[in-house]
């Protein structure tokens, strides 16, 4: 289903976000080289990004608005960690806002970074199994299409113009790998 896309209203450099600070790091390597590197500093608490099994052969995806590409990637549901909450916690809330559905198994298989060598952000990947319809509120300002897509169909995924989102693609082959024995968290 295609939507209509936002409109862009104005673009401006942010001195300050909500979500990142900027910290120079002075360094000094074993071979004396010295260097100064910045790296962005995530101000959030973590994130997840969760892997909802409908049944063994079929995960449900999100289809949402991307301001940094100005599109509509399909993914993975993911969002931010609440103070005091666990990972599964955060997971099994952002599974009821995005997807509508809670879910009684929860393991944690794995966790991506992003960028490395410059970020401290830290994505905890989370597959989640025996579903059930359970709502909560979201922060998203308008409703995602959720999209069953067969495990063993990922290979059509890479394809897509709106498959793009990294974190999501190397969540769905680890659980994939997971499912099929050949992966141990």
């Amino acid at each position: 289903m295609a939507r209509k896309y936002p409109i862009i209203h104005a673009t401006r450099t942010c001195e300050h976000s909500r979500f990142l600070r900027v910290e120079e790091v002075d360094l000094e390597f074993a071979n004396g080289q010295r260097r100064t590197h910045e790296r962005l500093l995530s101000s959030g608490l973590g994130a997840v990004l969760i892997v909802p099994m409908l049944d063994e052969q079929t995960v449900l995806l999100v289809r949402e608005y991307g301001v940094g590409l100005d599109h509509y990637e399909l993914g993975l549901p993911k969002g931010r960690m609440d103070r005091g909450e666990s990972v599964e916690q955060a997971a099994d809330r952002e599974l009821m806002e995005e997807v509508g559905q809670g879910a009684r198994a929860l393991l944690r298989i794995g966790a991506l970074s992003l960028s490395p060598a410059y970020m401290t952000h830290v994505t905890h990947v989370v597959l989640a199994r025996d579903l059930y319809p359970q709502k909560l509120p979201g922060d998203e300002p308008e409703p995602l299409d959720v999209v069953p897509w067969k495990m063993d169909q990922l290979h059509r995924l890479l394809g897509r113009d709106d498959v793009t989102e990294g974190r999501s693609i190397a969540a769905l082959f680890m659980a994939r790998e997971y499912l099929a024995g050949r992966y141990q968290p």
